[in-house]
């Protein structure tokens, strides 16, 4: 069902992410072996498989499910990941620049510093779990869902966000400078906390609560002085 806008006349609808719908096949173990730059891994089940410091560039991850899998320094750039389930995964610096995520779940991730930046993610669900200094500059999420998770200072600059929902997620310090947001419904962070990028909120809907705490960034992006009668 179409929700209403907070402002500006509350007449403009609120079109709704699309969730992605993974079932996986029976996979197969993984046999353990280094991750190959270019290689394929179709229905495979990687369980608390150490990946840390691999080379998987421009690899295919296809109906996968990785199960507490260790991602420090995971170099990942242009891989596609898709029709896939990424439970539990934890790690610092793993590189995903210019991957392609479509129709994948990430569930209770721990994860830092981790490169996004002009990927693509499509139909995607990012569910429980803290990911700090999420680096999703000049990337575009279509149909994603950030629920129940906490974002750390993440940065959208210049990323494009086409129906992308904020549910029960914290969002604290993100940057949001020079992107451009279609049917972004932030409502349901809490906090929703924006170091940079006010002026680029056209195209999202907040809560009037959070209008309320977004007053004097907006005052100062305006110019206007707030003071109180002598």
């Amino acid at each position: 069902m179409a929700r209403r806008a907070a402002g500006g006349g509350g007449t403009a609808a609120v079109r709704a992410a699309r969730r992605p719908q993974v079932r996986l096949p029976a996979l197969e173990p993984y046999d353990g072996g280094e991750l190959e730059p270019d290689g394929d891994y179709d229905g495979l089940e990687f369980r608390e498989t150490d990946l840390a410091g691999q080379d998987g560039a421009g690899a295919r991850f296809l109906d996968c499910a990785l199960t507490a899998c260790a991602l420090d320094g995971t170099s990942l750039p242009r891989a596609r990941l898709l029709d896939s389930v990424l439970t539990g995964v934890r790690g610092v610096g793993t590189d995903l620049a210019g991957a392609t995520l479509r129709d994948v779940e990430l569930v209770g991730a721990r994860l830092g510093g981790t490169q996004l930046h002009g990927a693509v993610l499509e139909r995607v669900l990012v569910r429980g779990g803290k990911i700090d200094f999420l680096n999703l500059r000049r990337a575009r999420l279509k149909d994603v869902v950030f629920e129940g998770c906490v974002l750390v200072e993440p940065d959208f600059g210049g990323a494009r966000l086409e129906r992308v929902a904020f549910v029960d997620c914290a969002l604290k310090g993100a940057d949001l400078g020079a992107a451009a947001l279609t049917d972004v419904d932030l409502r349901g962070a809490a906090p929703l906390e924006l170091a940079r990028g006010v002026d680029r909120l056209a195209g999202a809907v907040i809560s009037p609560a959070q209008l309320l705490d977004l007053a004097p960034v907006l005052a100062a992006e305006l110019g206007v002085r707030v003071l109180a009668e002598e």
